[in-house]
Parts: structure tokens; C-alpha cells; sequence
């Protein structure tokens, strides 16, 4: 063990200074009420935003496909791993997101590594935002192309960055569309218009829009409506959809470069078949009705006007997720571990995931919670906020 007696070191540093990551092991369905340690709680953690992780309709859809075409794909889906069903979910999503054709791909994360590093290399630039997601930033690191972040949503920023380095091959700007920590939206209209006048690509990844901006959750391109403007539009069937898996869409002609080039396509298994056929069956769901979309919102109103009247900084969030901004890291840690003792699991969010003096409660409402449940997690960050004196 003297090989990694440095790990050892930085796992007890870690622990000291509070930042250490002990994850909760749940003992039943992710739904909006859970049971942690054989606690029941209240669940504002997941990003189940339509309450379709433990839908009964996506559960039969899954079953039924295993039993027709097995679990795992055992291949790429360059060689023997393309099953009928990927076929059937990449034009149904095309469809719905109302582009000419979409790519998926093993998870959301996956879909931005796959595509990032297809599309620009080492004579290049990326013009990031500074906020946008891990997953985004690993992309372009895998990349290796010139990484120029950009304030964050500031389209004049991005555009002073994109005068200031003209000396490239290609170039790309990226974007969250909404910002997981803040919950907060891309400007996206400006960047299609800086994007255009400029002749450089616009990427989106739009994991926390589907299901959840958009008439029936279709995203934030349909949100602005900005069909066949926005070049590449990457998002997640793990978030909102209620299963795993990712997707990109746009051109035919960019699928298909991506079919030839983005290396988790030609080099690690599909998806599976329970995945894809429950994402399938969501996407059915949501093309359907938007009624879960609609009691997420109204959900998400209620809830954000209670916790503003009780005085709480709920920063600009624009979207579902809520963050109930603290401050202090350790006031926040506790804030976190007393709103368990009242029934309600949420997440502390500190440094370094967010800056310093920014630490927050990351509330992410669902379609699924019941007022009763919302009025439980009010009253407890009531309860709380007066203790530790927040409010």
C-alpha cells in the first residue's frame, strides 16, 4: 500500500476540511419520498423532474423489450450493438426535438465527450462559458483544442473573447442551457445571433431543459424557438426521462460525421435495451400530453414563493432547480443535516463546486410532490433557517 500512501493522505484531508463525499445509499425507488438508513424522507435531491424513474409505463416498456430483444447490446454500435429499438428511439427523439436526426449515446456525459473532440482538435478554439458543466469543460480538455472561457451567460463577454482570438482553424462556443447550481438559463438568442455573425458552431447541452422547458419538455431550443438554429443540441435521457442514456441532434450531415468519428460510439457497448426502451416509452409519454410539465411548473411556483416570503436568497433561478443560497459552508453543511432530522433530504452544494461564501441548498422540485410534501419541506426550512438564524 506505501504505492498510494498519498492517497490515504488526501482522503483524510478531505474528511478534515469537510469536503469528503460519502454518498447516500437509497433502499427504494427514487421517487419523491425515500428511505435513507431506513429514514423515511422527503426527496428534493434527484433530478427526477417528472416522476418517471419509477413510472409503471417505463418499467412494462423496459420488461416487455427484454423480453423480446434481451438486456445488454455485448457491442458497439459500430459492429453488432445497433439494435432496431436505437433506431426506433433516435427517430422518435429527432421527431419530437424537431430536428433532422439525433445520435445516442450511454449517458449524457458520454454524449458531450463523444462530441466535443469529434468536432474541434488541437488548431482550434472552444469558447466556453465558465460555468458550464463537468462534462462540457472534459470534453474540451479530451479535445486538446484552445479552451477561451467566457463570463458567465454574457454574451458580450463571449463576443469580446471570440475579437480577441481570431487565430484558429475552427472554433465552437458551448453552453449549458440551464446551469445546474443557479438555475439559471443561456441567453441563447444572442448566442445564435453571435454565432451566426461570426460563422462559428453553437453547442448546447440541454440536460437540465429536457422534460422541462419547451412545450412538452422538448427543451430550451423549443423554448426560444430556435428550431435548425442552433447547431448542436446535447441532452440526457437520465435526468427528466426517468432512465440513462444520452442523445446529440442536428443535421444529418453532423449525426452522421459522429457515426464515423465520436470515439464512445466506435469504442464502448450501447446502450442497453431496458434503457432504451424506457426512454422510448417517455418520450411517447411527454409527445403525448404536457401535463407532467405543467405540475412541475406549478409545483415549482408554489415552492419558490413560499421560500422567497419566508425571506430566503433563492439566487436567479429561472428553472425547477432552487437553490437556497446559505453562504457560510459549514452553516450550510448543518442546515443540510438538521432538514434531514425534520423529514426532508436536500443536498449541501459548497466549495468547490460552487465559490466560496456561496454554499447552498440545492432544492430540485418534481411533478410528483404532493403540496402536503412541499409544505413539509417550507415549514421545515422554516424551522431551520430561524435556528441556525439564516432568515
Amino acid at each position: 500500500m506505501a504505492k498510494f500512501s498519498w492517497v490515504t493522505k488526501e482522503l483524510s484531508a478531505l474528511k478534515k476540511s469537510g469536503l469528503y463525499n460519502d454518498a447516500p445509499i437509497l433502499k427504494t425507488p427514487v421517487s419523491s419520498h425515500i428511505k435513507i438508513n431506513g429514514k423515511p424522507l422527503v426527496n428534493f435531491a434527484s433530478n427526477n423532474y417528472l416522476g418517471l424513474a419509477n413510472d409503471k409505463r417505463l418499467i412494462k416498456a423496459a420488461y416487455s423489450a427484454m423480453k423480446k430483444y434481451g438486456l445488454g447490446p455485448a457491442a458497439v454500435r459500430s459492429i453488432a450493438g445497433t439494435s432496431v429499438l436505437h433506431k426506433k428511439l433516435e427517430n422518435t427523439l429527432a421527431k419530437f426535438k424537431k430536428a433532422e436526426a439525433v445520435l445516442t449515446f450511454q449517458s449524457g456525459f458520454i454524449a458531450n465527450l463523444a462530441t466535443i473532440p469529434a468536432l474541434v482538435g488541437e488548431e482550434d478554439v472552444i469558447f466556453s462559458d465558465e460555468l458550464n458543466h463537468a462534462s462540457i469543460i472534459d470534453g474540451c480538455r479530451l479535445s486538446k483544442a484552445k479552451i477561451m472561457r467566457y463570463k458567465h451567460a454574457d454574451p458580450k463577454d463571449l463576443e469580446k473573447q471570440i475579437k480577441s482570438n481570431r487565430d484558429f482553424r475552427r472554433a465552437l462556443i458551448i453552453t449549458d442551457g440551464v446551469f445546474s447550481m443557479d438555475g439559471d438559463i443561456a441567453d441563447l438568442p444572442a448566442l445564435v445571433n453571435i454565432s451566426n455573425k461570426y460563422d462559428i458552431p453553437l453547442m448546447v447541452d440541454d440536460a437540465h431543459g429536457e422534460g422541462v422547458l419547451g412545450r412538452n419538455g422538448r427543451g430550451i431550443v423549443d423554448h426560444f424557438n430556435l428550431h435548425g438554429k442552433v447547431d448542436i443540441e446535447v441532452g440526457t435521457m437520465s435526468k427528466a426521462f426517468g432512465s440513462v442514456g444520452g442523445l446529440v441532434a442536428g443535421k444529418k450531415t453532423l449525426i452522421e460525421w459522429l457515426t464515423q468519428r465520436a470515439r464512445p460510439f466506435l469504442f464502448s457497448s450501447a446502450m442497453t435495451i431496458p434503457d432504451v426502451a424506457a426512454s422510448l416509452e417517455a418520450v411517447k409519454i411527454l409527445s403525448k400530453s404536457d401535463k407532467l410539465v405543467k405540475k412541475l411548473w406549478e409545483n415549482t411556483r408554489y415552492l419558490k414563493e413560499r421560500l422567497s416570503v419566508l425571506g430566503f436568497n433563492l439566487g436567479k433561478s429561472q428553472t425547477p432547480i432552487v437553490p437556497v443560497i446559505i453562504g457560510q459552508e459549514k452553516t450550510t453543511r448543518e442546515f443540510a443535516k438538521r432538514l434531514r432530522s425534520h423529514g426532508i433530504f436536500a443536498m449541501p452544494i459548497t466549495y468547490p463546486t460552487v465559490a466560496v461564501g456561496t454554499a447552498r441548498i440545492r432544492l430540485i422540485n418534481s411533478a410528483i410532490h404532493t403540496k402536503n410534501e412541499l409544505d413539509k419541506a417550507i415549514k421545515a426550512f422554516s424551522r431551520v433557517g430561524k435556528e441556525l438564524k439564516v432568515i
